[in-house]
C-alpha cells in the first residue's frame, strides 16, 4: 500500500514546474471553502470534517427549469491546486472575451483536491493517520461541494489534466448524467504500470529510506530523500534529445550538479 505522507510529499515535487500558484492573478477569482461533515472514504475510514477549498470565476446561471446550465469544472493535476489552471499559458487562451470558456458566460469552478492546496491533507496534522484516499474519494467530495456547497446541479463540461484527467473519467462513470461533456487531457483510463509505476515507487522509497523521514513524523524535511526523489523524476520526466543537447559531454555534464546539490531548480523544488 502506498505510504500516504510519502506520496503527499512526493506530489509537491512532481508538477512543481507546471504549477502557477501566484498570490495575485488578473482573473477575478473568488475563494471559498466547503466543509463536508463526516466524510466517509472508500477505505471505510472517515473524517469528522473534510475541508474542500475552491476558486470560482464568473456567475452561475439557471435555465427555466432552475438547473445550472453554464457551470464548468476544471480539475488540476498531481501536486497542483486551484491556482494551477490560472497559469497564463492555460487561462489566457480560454477565459477571455470570445474565448471557449469566456467567464462572462461561464461559471468556472477550480477545486483544490483532497491532499492539495488549502483542502484537507495529511500535513495538516494527522500525517500517517490521514485516511487512505483515491480518485473516487476526490470525485465524491467534488460532487458534494458542487451540489451542497455551491448548489450546482449540472455541469456543461468537466475538463481535467493528468490526475484531473483521471478524475474526469471517474466522473463520467459515477455520475454519467451530471455533465454534458468530458475533456480528459494527458492521461489514459488504465492503471499505472511498468516504468511509470517503477519510478514513482523508487521516488517514494527514496523519501521513506531517509532516516529523517521517521515514518512521516519528521521534525525536519527529509532533504536527502527528496533529492533522490527529484533525481528519479528528472530522468522520468525529461526529454532524452533535449538532455543530450544541454549536457553533451562530461564538461557540460557537470551542470547536473545544480539538480542534485539543491532542491530548487527550473523544474523541481522541495517543500
Amino acid at each position: 500500500m502506498i505510504n500516504r505522507l510519502a506520496l503527499s510529499t512526493l506530489i509537491t515535487i512532481l508538477a512543481a514546474g507546471a504549477q502557477a500558484p501566484p498570490s495575485q492573478t488578473k482573473w477575478p477569482a473568488k475563494s471559498g471553502t466547503y466543509t463536508i461533515k463526516n466524510f466517509r472514504f472508500g477505505s471505510g475510514e472517515s473524517l469528522p470534517e473534510l475541508r474542500l477549498h475552491y476558486l470560482t470565476l464568473g456567475q452561475p446561471h439557471r435555465n427555466n427549469a432552475g438547473h445550472t446550465d453554464n457551470a464548468v469544472l476544471l480539475l488540476h493535476g498531481t501536486g497542483g491546486n486551484a491556482h494551477s489552471l490560472l497559469n497564463p499559458a492555460f487561462s489566457d487562451v480560454l477565459f477571455g472575451p470570445g474565448q471557449p470558456l469566456d467567464i462572462r458566460k461561464f461559471y468556472v469552478i477550480l477545486p483544490d483536491d483532497i491532499g492539495h492546496g488549502e483542502s484537507s491533507k495529511p500535513s495538516d496534522g494527522l500525517r500517517m493517520r490521514f485516511p487512505q484516499y483515491d480518485y473516487n474519494d476526490m470525485v465524491a467530495s467534488q460532487h458534494a461541494m458542487l451540489v451542497d456547497g455551491l448548489h450546482v446541479d449540472h455541469l456543461r463540461l468537466i475538463l481535467g489534466t493528468s490526475m484531473g484527467c483521471m478524475q474526469s473519467f471517474v466522473w463520467g462513470e459515477t455520475y454519467p448524467q451530471f455533465s454534458d461533456a468530458l475533456a480528459p487531457l494527458a492521461c489514459l483510463p488504465i492503471e499505472i504500470a511498468g516504468r511509470n509505476r517503477m519510478f514513482r515507487y523508487m521516488a517514494m522509497q527514496s523519501i521513506r529510506d531517509d532516516p529523517a523521514w521517521d515514518n512521516g513524523n519528521y521534525s525536519r524535511e527529509p532533504v536527502e530523500g527528496l533529492r533522490g526523489a527529484a533525481d528519479f523524476l528528472i530522468i522520468a520526466g525529461s526529454a532524452p534529445a533535449t538532455d543530450a543537447e544541454e549536457f553533451p559531454d562530461a564538461t557540460r555534464g557537470r551542470g547536473l550538479r545544480k539538480y542534485h546539490g539543491q532542491c530548487h531548480s527550473r523544474a523541481y523544488r522541495c517543500q
